[in-house]
């Protein structure tokens, strides 16, 4: 009777063992079914064309150096400090940015700066963003805006307000796959109106990398399509990087005044 007994218990064991590891490979199976589903789900997930506006808008923020090209090329590229950062954000959803280049020297100093707005393109056009650039109307009560703190700077209302004559407009895609940018665009083929050095209009190119890198290629022609201003051999490369990084590559301590001219002949100076 005891072996009975025990022969008989020992058959309810199994049965119950095999009817827990049935179980539990109904359970596991479903698991990965339902989690496979949400990655095809999430890795399928269509990207909103205000998905794309944030992702440019982010990238534009922040400070950014070109010194890397200064210091290879030295004779046609300048370590220029890009400094750029959130300021309002439109009824409409557009994001507006403010924006200042100065020589890293004098970051203090800017020589030129800008308000950015970044917004999705229309659904008829063939691009994911529009980035419009504006001047300002009192420049000098935004200087260094983003360096100071939240309290004195001006505020989203009159930030609105101070947006000024539209210059440019860039229209950036998504970039192909295998290519190292995530966004690239460019003005119109016939530019916008420029005056500055002689020149009769102007372009823009602008690409955005990994890693917030940017791309930007400013160039001024005059009336017989000839080139007056901006550097000719590619665009300037902005990285973001610590400013405390840097070490001087360049002495003295002033730039000659051969180099002053061919500074500003890279850049459209404000007045």
């Amino acid at each position: 009777m005891c072996t009975g007994s025990a022969s008989g218990s020992g058959s309810d064991t199994g049965s119950d063992s095999n009817g827990w590891n049935k179980a539990r490979g109904v359970v596991l199976k479903a698991l990965v079914l339902i989690g496979g589903a949400l990655l095809l789900k999430r890795v399928t997930k269509s990207t909103t064309r205000w998905d794309h506006t944030r992702i440019v808008a982010d990238s534009l923020a922040g400070e950014k150096f070109s010194r890397e090209q200064a210091s290879r090329d030295p004779e046609n590229y300048f370590n220029i400090r890009w400094l750029s950062c959130p300021a309002a954000e439109m009824v409409d959803g557009s994001k507006v940015l403010y924006f200042e280049q100065a020589f890293w020297r004098t970051p203090r100093k800017p020589f030129r700066q800008r308000f950015f707005m970044v917004k999705p393109c229309s659904k008829e056009m063939k691009c994911d963003v529009e980035l419009r650039t504006y001047a300002i109307r009192d420049a000098e009560e935004y200087r260094n805006f983003c360096d100071r703190p939240m309290e004195q700077r001006p505020q989203p209302d009159e930030v609105i307000e101070d947006i000024a004559e539209h210059l440019t407009t860039i229209h950036l895609k998504r970039c192909e796959r295998g290519k190292r940018c995530l966004y690239e665009g460019s003005t119109p083929g016939d530019g916008f109106p420029n005056t500055w050095n002689g020149a009769s209009y102007c372009t823009s190119e602008l690409a955005v990398l990994k890693n917030n890198e940017i791309h930007k290629w400013d160039k001024g022609y005059d009336e017989d399509g000839n080139q007056v201003w901006g550097v000719k051999g590619g665009p300037y490369a902005f990285k973001p990087a610590p400013p405390s990084s840097f070490s001087d590559p360049f002495a003295p301590l002033s730039f000659p005044k051969f180099l002053e001219k061919k500074i500003e002949g890279s850049f459209v100076l404000q007045e």
